[in-house]
């Protein structure tokens, strides 16, 4: 009997964190503390509810992403009143890129309350981002979008959405690298080649051929991780300019 105790009370104690703690993210109290729970719940748990539909992150990641692509795209209509569709959809793919969403993610510390078999240092970067994503989700789902929106602008918009930066920041520089390959008429390719680091995780080695010259090598863990690496390191080396550059 003690010792039943002993764990519903250990079991309330850790509720009793999560809560606190995201009260503190939220800047608000949760209503439905279990669509939180689901949030914050990968999918190698298996958990089911009880008509034995899966209970994890990934719906509530696909709500999130679509309440924050609207709540930015808002955003940056009234703010930015001459800016085209074109303009408008770069620069708010610029806000929501994955790169954004994760460093997002891991600012927050998100990754701290994922319930998951694997351990968390297994997971790829983007495990923040996917849980910002559907944290987003289950704002919407417990408070509405007014909240939603509320959180969207205390946490992403005002201490990350400067206009005039993110003219200048670059999304891909792999898709830059191509774009200038193209118009100059220059064949290039990237050429995966055996890794010989001694890494926990596999690496994957990349070199970026201008022609039949290696203009740069990279390594990371993923085949497109690499690229992108690759690319960023050809374009200062080639001393390449972006669109804003040049205005």
């Amino acid at each position: 009997m003690a010792s039943l105790k002993k764990i519903f009370s250990s079991r309330t104690a850790k509720n009793g964190e999560f809560v606190n703690s995201l009260k503190k993210i939220l800047g608000f109290s949760p209503k439905d503390i279990s669509i939180y729970e689901t949030a914050f719940t990968h999918r190698s748990t298996n958990e089911k509810n009880n008509e034995g539909q899966p209970q994890n992150y990934e719906r509530l990641e696909f709500l999130g992403d679509s309440i924050l692509g609207a709540v930015i795209a808002a955003h940056l209509y009234k703010k930015v009143p001459g800016g085209n569709e074109g303009y408008l959809t770069k620069m708010r793919s610029k806000v929501v890129s994955r790169e954004h969403l994760n460093e997002l993610g891991r600012d927050l510390n998100l990754a701290k309350f994922l319930k998951t078999t694997i351990p968390t240092q297994q997971f790829s970067g983007n495990i923040h981002g996917n849980v910002f994503e559907a944290l987003v989700g289950a704002i919407y789902l417990d408070r509405g979008f007014n909240y939603c929106e509320k959180f969207i602008h205390k946490r992403v918009i005002k201490p990350y959405v400067d206009i005039k930066k993110l003219e200048g920041k670059v999304i891909s520089y792999k898709s830059l690298f191509i774009e200038w390959c193209q118009k100059n008429k220059k064949p290039f390719h990237f050429e995966v080649y055996e890794d010989t680091g001694k890494d926990e995780l596999k690496h994957f080695a990349v070199r970026l051929k201008l022609g039949d010259s290696t203009v740069t090598k990279a390594r990371a863990t993923s085949k497109k991780k690499a690229e992108e690496r690759a690319a960023k390191r050809a374009f200062y080396k080639l001393n390449l300019r972006t669109d804003s550059d040049k205005a």
